[in-house]
């Protein structure tokens, strides 16, 4: 092991419960033990997908959080002991990992729940809320300190809770963490105040308007998490450790208004780090027993969940500074590079470095870390595409599928996650030779599944270089993740012996003298059919670099791809027009709301250099620039050096009726690709 890394590799304890080293998993939704939209269980994917994180040599897990009681159904969580059983059996395996677990509670999520087309309906009709509440409450789920506006749709206001609702909510605490004590738990984290959550909710004072015991004062907006330790201590003892997720510095100023990094001096509406010094150690002498800190509200969520847009250690600086009021062990997480965590460790800086997707892209990169072997581990690149695909746009509340919103925690880079019903690899009865034309990330995913099935493999590419279109996603300097996974993919072909081809263009799949052929050719801009669309730049070719731009540039097209676009010719000084003919800007299911509200924030900050239209479309292209249409039939012309079409792709397999995988068969997300490549190459 590097001995750079070797402060993360020491020994704490959180009470008196030692952990034997610094990397924990942080919570993820939908890794529940307990499952998560439906009733509550002991869910057996979560189990084995936190066992085999434990056997890789991870400090602490913390399980994904479990609501006191169910989504569905409403049933306490204490009650049907049967859970609690197949949980202490569970303990006594996971024990002999050395790993420690402590189960995350959750008050719930108020105003921050992430509701969709039905729960609207249910808030906003009486009769359908009535019908609907023996089965899902949502005036329930949605209850928060005040009324205040869902964060997913505006329009739909949260009602305050009841003394009473909060009352039963303290006593389930109580409960609940004595049958996990009694279950060999090791300890329990209450979620949270912590990015804008319900306990979180009670903490700020733009989400608390309350005027009971619940509100006004510092002391009053603390109280219920207080009356929650106090509870859980009184019940379980003195010695039985309490982590509380912690959000040291809201960085929010306003409802659906996020403070970006280089935001200095914006008006904090949440908490500020003022009122985070003493709260931290109010919380502290309450009862708590560690905070595992980051920053944020889901009104400024790309803190606690950052997509590859925001910094790596983002929320070092704060955590770092709020440790230095408190006695107990401090965690940090967001986005955290291990260099710089153990540095910090070393330093005394925090006590531990907090770590969540990344475990999902790759359960072993704590044992690969060990064996100073890096460049195995397969990196999260920041997405959101499976594993929090919680879209928010104009009109829309949570665009998210029921499938993925009862299934989170599932990654797009490895489909094994959360889901092995589905995808597991099962070595091949008869080893075959297989041709995969396409060496893009779905030609390279289905090679890999090939070869780790057993089969023999070819890859035939035409250029003389690996992956395909994600090279140019990969160009901008905040993808430095996509980059790593590209060489990443580079490494695992040399590993697994497949055969490359490069400069070899196959236009006639049935002339090769294979077992079987997979296609994964990938697509091609689509194209617009306006006057003077021939001087237009298209979206690779400015990330390439295979055409040069202006100083003023027209981006038509929003969406993600145009987004970030816009975004890497800002970093490079540019100034940017985006066209865009929807009503908002990135106006697609998929795109987690952390990652498109980071740009629809940095736009806005910045829109004396980034100009956003909205439903207005391309008319013609000029040699000045461009002519558009606003959504009241006015024409008018928008002056720039250079015009960069992002209006999408449309698939190009070079024979359809071949086995497709990827963007040759349907365009979509690299999820889509990956998972595409499993159906492919597990059926071969």
């Amino acid at each position: 092991m590097d001995k750079n890394y070797e402060s993360l590799f020491t020994p704490w304890k959180i009470g008196n419960v030692e952990i034997k080293n610094r990397i924990v998993m942080t919570s993820m939704g939908g890794t529940s033990l307990f499952g998560w939209m439906e009733p509550n269980h002991f869910d057996k994917e979560a189990a084995n997908f936190l066992l085999e994180r434990a056997k890789n040599n991870v400090g602490l897990i913390l399980p994904g959080i479990a609501p006191l009681s169910d989504i569905l159904m409403g049933k306490w969580l204490y009650q049907g002991k049967g859970k609690f059983k197949k949980l202490k059996e569970f303990m006594e395996e996971f024990h002999k990992t050395g790993c420690k677990l402590f189960v995350q509670l959750t008050a719930g999520f108020g105003r921050s729940l992430a509701i969709n087309d039905i729960m609207i309906k249910a808030l906003q009709n009486k009769a359908l809320g009535t019908l609907l509440k023996p089965i899902l409450d949502v005036s329930y789920l949605t209850a928060s300190a005040s009324a205040t506006p869902n964060r997913w749709y505006e329009e739909c206001i949260s009602r305050p809770l009841t003394i009473k609702e909060i009352n039963q909510m303290i006593e389930a605490f109580a409960k609940t963490s004595k049958l996990l004590m009694e279950a060999g738990v090791d300890g329990v984290e209450i979620h949270a105040v912590h990015e804008g959550y319900l306990l979180d909710q009670f903490t700020m004072k733009y989400t608390n308007l309350r005027d009971d015991e619940y509100g006004g004062s510092f002391e009053n907006r603390y109280r219920f998490p207080v009356e929650i330790v106090k509870a859980i201590k009184k019940e379980c003892g003195k010695d039985f450790p309490v982590s509380l997720r912690y959000s040291v510095v809201s960085k929010t100023k306003d409802f659906g208004k996020g403070a970006l990094p280089e935001e200095i001096d914006f008006v904090e509406i949440g908490r500020d780090m003022e009122e985070s010094e003493k709260a931290a150690k109010y919380l502290q002498d309450a009862g708590y027993d560690m905070l595992n800190c980051d920053n944020g509200t889901y009104d400024a969520w790309y803190w606690a969940h950052p997509g590859p847009y925001m910094p790596q250690n983002c929320n070092l600086q704060d955590v770092a500074h709020i440790k230095k009021f408190v006695d107990i062990p401090v965690v940090c997480a967001g986005r955290m590079s291990v260099g710089q965590a153990a540095q910090a460790v070393a330093n005394g800086d925090i006590d531990a470095m907090g770590v969540a997707r990344q475990f999902l892209a790759d359960p072993a990169w704590v044992t690969k870390l060990m064996q100073d072997d890096m460049s195995s581990i397969r990196p999260c690149i920041c997405c959101h595409n499976a594993c929090f695909n919680m879209a928010h746009y104009k009109g829309v509340g949570n665009a998210q599928t029921i499938h993925d919103n009862a299934g989170m925690a599932r990654c797009a880079i490895n489909p094994e996650t959360m889901h092995t019903k589905k995808y597991k690899i099962i070595k091949a009865k008869k080893q075959k030779n297989v041709a995969v034309i396409g060496g893009g990330i779905g030609g390279m995913e289905t090679a890999r599944v090939l070869a780790l099935r057993g089969h023999k493999v070819t890859l035939f590419e035409k250029s003389d270089k690996l992956g395909g279109v994600f090279i140019a996603a990969a160009a901008p300097s905040f993808k430095e993740k996509d980059k790593e996974l590209i060489d990443w993919y580079k490494k695992e072909m040399v590993d697994l012996g497949i055969d490359i081809k490069f400069g070899t263009e196959i236009k006639d799949i049935y002339s090769l003298n294979f077992d079987d052929v997979v296609v994964a050719t990938g697509s091609i801009p689509r194209k617009l059919r306006v006057k003077g669309v021939e001087k237009t730049i298209e979206a690779c070719e400015y990330l390439l670099g295979e055409k040069q731009v202006g100083d003023n540039v027209i981006v038509i097209g929003g969406g993600l791809t145009g987004c970030e676009i816009a975004l890497d010719l800002f970093n490079k000084g540019k100034k940017v027009t985006i066209v865009e003919m929807k009503n908002d800007l990135i106006a697609v299911p998929g795109v987690c709301l952390a990652n498109s509200s980071y740009l629809r924030d940095k736009f806005e900050l910045h829109s004396d250099m980034v100009d956003v239209k909205l439903e207005t479309s391309l008319k013609e292209i000029t040699d000045n620039g461009v002519i558009v249409t606003d959504k009241q039939g006015k024409e008018y012309e928008i002056l720039g050096d250079s015009v960069i079409m992002s209006v999408g792709y449309v698939p190009y397999p070079i024979d359809s009726k071949a086995k497709l995988v990827g963007d040759c068969k349907v365009v979509g997300n690299l999820r889509t690709v990956i998972q595409r490549a499993w159906d492919i190459a597990m059926k071969i």
